[in-house]
């Protein structure tokens, strides 16, 4: 029997308990071998033990401790790293030029051309290196994503990723006024978190931001031009975004597809707009988030087991209307229209799926879900995109 893959984790907080390690823990090929938390572990004083999210050695006493990179990367028993901490360059560098596999979190690094260097190293070294674009295992997202690789909606002609927020309370503590790169809700949402935000970082509204470039990339594709539109909707005149609409366009055989990629701050309603995908055969609308996420923070650092963890309330299934009947079961046809439509059962979310990816890449029965070098066009386009706000004008993908 081969011996399960050992992880090292960097960070012990929010990120690491809410979203890796109920998704690690269930895998039978993974193994948590060590955390790198800088805090000391706690005294036996009851008090010190439950400081904001707790520490690696009381939830798991036999699981190695390290407080300094050094120690924890020169751990030559880690084979793979996933860094949940706000410093990602250099952690992944360290990771790879110590041998190991990477996973880091959303949304990469700051810059494309970070990216590039990262990729190219994990290359030399011969390291699988993935973003942790969890979001493509959303139950919504599934759902369309089988959709669309089925011809059920026929060519896809526009499609629209949102996701949105009804006046977050959150988004008052951005008061910077002047833009650096990682900053505002088009790398918070559009990109992933962006974890140097570390207001952004502990709000758990934010934490429901979904992958939304990264899911317009692994459907369909990279662009030939990008266009941005970024707005400050809080009540204050910033350069940092909070609202933003990004439109991608395509050449060749997808010349007559646009794809908008929207977040917005005003948006009342009870469930969010998610997709609205219209093509020659059919359209799916969707709203309200998979439910994953929302379960993994009720319960942080508990593995997910549940066989209903992913399951949407048939409530917020989205509905499939298409030209010709697709599912007899949930459609009816309408004799107005002459189509057929009903309210189209969503898929199981499977963020375990993830992770059951990552080893089987490692173990090289797979190949890697989440690409870096689609990560890193996903930067490329955030990049584009705020080029395009600034030039007023639409920028050709380079």
């Amino acid at each position: 029997m081969i011996s399960p893959i050992k992880v090292g984790i960097v960070g012990y907080g929010f990120s690491t308990k809410c979203f890796h390690l109920p998704f690690i823990l269930p895998n039978h090929e993974l193994e948590v071998h060590a955390f790198l938390q800088r805090a000391a572990a706690p005294s036996a004083d009851p008090a010190s033990k439950s400081k904001a999210w707790g520490h690696c050695t009381v939830d798991f006493p036999r699981v190695k401790h390290y407080q300094t990179a050094d120690e924890f990367f020169a751990d030559v028993a880690i084979e793979l790293v996933v860094i949940c901490a706000h410093t990602h360059r250099e952690f992944v560098e360290k990771a790879l030029k110590a041998g190991k596999h990477v996973v880091v979190e959303k949304p990469f690094v700051a810059t494309s051309s970070d990216a590039d260097e990262l990729i190219e190293l994990a290359k030399a070294q011969g390291k699988v290196l993935t973003v942790f674009h969890n979001r493509r295992f959303d139950s919504d997202f599934r759902t369309l994503e089988d959709l669309v690789k089925k011809g059920v909606l026929g060519d896809v002609k526009e499609a629209e990723i949102h996701f949105d927020f009804p006046s977050p309370s959150w988004i008052a503590g951005w008061t910077q006024k002047e833009y650096t790169p990682g900053e505002g809700m088009i790398f918070g949402l559009g990109n992933g978190n962006h974890l140097c935000l570390a207001h952004v970082y502990f709000a758990k509204s934010l934490r429901k931001g979904t992958h939304t470039v990264d899911q317009a990339l692994h459907l369909f594709g990279r662009p030939t031009s990008v266009t941005g539109f970024l707005r400050s909707n809080r009540g204050i005149d910033s350069d940092v975004d909070d609202t933003h609409t990004i439109i991608l366009q395509y050449g060749e055989n997808k010349k007559n597809l646009l794809v908008t990629i929207k977040t917005s701050i005003v948006s009342h309603m009870k469930d969010q707009l998610r997709f609205f995908v219209r093509g020659t055969g059919g359209t799916y609308l969707k709203f309200g988030t998979c439910p994953q996420e929302e379960r993994a923070i009720a319960a942080p650092g508990l593995p997910a087991l549940d066989p209903n963890f992913g399951m949407e309330d048939e409530r917020t299934w989205g509905t499939l209307t298409t030209t010709v009947e697709y599912d007899g079961v949930h459609q009816a046809h309408d004799e107005a229209t002459g189509r057929w439509i009903g309210k189209y059962p969503s898929l199981p979310g499977w963020y375990r799926g993830y992770y059951e990816n990552v080893a089987a890449a490692i173990r090289g029965r797979e190949e890697i879900c989440v690409r870096p070098e689609t990560a890193r066009d996903g930067l490329r386009v955030i990049e584009l995109a705020r080029e395009s706000h600034v030039k007023g004008a639409t920028i050709p993908w380079s």
